[in-house]
């Protein structure tokens, strides 16, 4: 990154160069897990990371339910994509991330000076849904960077039967799945060459 370096206000903290190669530059998707375990101190650590991230009103609508043994993640196999299938198989832990439709509940908790807002959502259900669902997703980044932050890798599945998923793990219709998410110990072996990034004059204008 030397000859990309990003200027820095001085005393400003920020990350390392192996930092930002740990979360961006050089962080891949993995197509298959090395059999090294994933602990249940590492999947707190994501979450307590997870969650520190900003939502709309402190909301955090996102839930997780993480699949830790093979049994749990052989229920999952049939609602995934041809191929996805083949890398969560692989995967130690594979985590379903979702949407809590009554995340509004929690408000009076997570913005006690907002005393009308859990009243509002209750009764505007279409609003309620709409910012729910953008700061789940909003979430769902976040936890991959967290992933990433305490050294596993993450690998993101869109590509999954979303009803199957939330029949299976959701059945009583609170919550609706969002993202599939690999997590574990990387297989370099399995890695293709790395597709090329837009560059900043195609994504970027300064007004």
């Amino acid at each position: 990154m030397s000859d990309q370096a990003i200027a820095i206000t001085p005393n400003r903290l920020s990350l390392s160069d192996d930092g930002l190669a740990l979360l961006f530059t050089e962080s891949r998707t993995p197509r298959r897990f090395l059999p090294l375990p994933v602990t249940d101190e590492d999947l707190h650590a994501i979450w307590e990371l997870t969650r520190w991230a900003p939502t709309g009103h402190n909301s955090q609508p996102m839930r997780v339910v993480f699949a830790r043994t093979p049994e749990a993640r052989e229920r999952l196999l049939p609602h995934l994509a041809a191929g996805n299938d083949v890398k969560s198989k692989s995967a130690p832990v594979v985590a379903v991330l979702a949407y809590d439709t009554r995340y509004h509940t929690h408000l009076e908790t997570l913005i006690p000076y907002n005393t009308t807002l859990q009243g509002h959502y209750e009764t505007n259900i279409e609003e309620r849904r709409r910012k729910g669902i953008f700061n789940a997703t909003l979430q769902c980044a976040y936890f991959i960077m967290a992933v990433r932050a305490v050294g596993l890798a993450a690998g993101p599945i869109g590509g999954f039967d979303r009803d199957g998923i939330n029949a299976e793990l959701f059945p009583d219709g609170r919550y609706e799945s969002l993202l599939v998410v690999n997590i574990g110990h990387i297989d370099e072996s399995a890695l293709r060459d790395r597709l090329p990034r837009l560059d900043r004059e195609l994504t970027v204008s300064m007004v």
